[in-house]
């Protein structure tokens, strides 16, 4: 997929920042379908099909929270970057925990954004042209399988964002050693920055839910404090 042409969903009741964006978005080649509130982002989703979706947190009628987790129930693997006009910690993990795959806080620079977007949008091609040699893995009573993003996890079924399916399967690459949050941003975000560690974070903390019996006492990904994570799955054989 060819950057230049994506289809970008804009969703934004500032109609001059959403006007904004969408005139700079056009002029870097990309299609923009503008929507000015909950209710016709979740039209515009059932009409068309988009790329990455630019999200709003404050929108009439239906939050940007609301929005991204029923974007996320009908399509796992959608990339959606969140902007929020608050600075605090706490809207900034419910927008992750909620499905968004990154965030900006307004305001925000227009070079930053496009980082953002192209990240994401390549992030989202290498995964599509990765031909997996073992597309299911196995850890404990987990399973994983990388190609539908789908894992069965204690008995129950668990649909992963393909930023989710990344963070894990680094994790499962580099078995047995410590990563860093700072390796994470730069290989799974592209990000080159020592101050975004608690998106990672609340990567981790969402996997640790799904995939861990007690996720305050994680047995399969473990923290290192002041480092990172390690991910080692014991005695658990690959699945096939």
């Amino acid at each position: 997929m060819n950057m230049q042409g994506s289809r970008i969903l804009v969703v934004e009741d500032e109609k001059s920042l959403a006007l904004g964006l969408e005139f700079n978005l056009q002029q870097e080649g990309f299609e923009v379908v503008r929507a000015a509130d909950g209710r016709q982002a979740m039209d515009c989703v059932h009409e068309h099909t988009f790329d990455l979706i630019i999200l709003d947190i404050m929108l009439p009628f239906m939050d940007g929270f609301e929005v991204a987790r029923r974007i996320r129930e009908q399509s796992p693997q959608m990339p959606i970057l969140m902007l929020t006009a608050k600075t605090s910690v706490t809207d900034r993990i419910q927008g992750l925990e909620t499905g968004a795959d990154d965030y900006l806080t307004k305001p925000f620079h227009l070079t930053e954004l496009m980082l953002r977007i192209q990240g994401m949008l390549k992030r989202k091609q290498w995964y599509q042209d990765q031909d997996f040699v073992q597309h299911v893995f196995q850890f404990g009573p987990n399973k994983v399988n990388f190609q539908t993003l789908v894992a069965s996890a204690h008995k129950q079924e668990v649909r992963l964002t393909s930023r989710e399916a990344m963070v894990l399967k680094y994790l499962i690459e580099h078995e047995d050693k410590v990563v860093s949050r700072k390796e994470l941003l730069e290989n799974v975000w592209y990000i080159h920055s020592d101050v975004e560690t608690r998106t990672v974070d609340a990567f981790i903390a969402r996997l640790r839910k799904y995939f861990e019996s007690d996720p305050k006492k994680p047995v399969f990904i473990k923290s290192v404090r002041g480092v990172g994570y390690i991910f080692s799955r014991g005695k658990a054989r690959e699945g096939p």
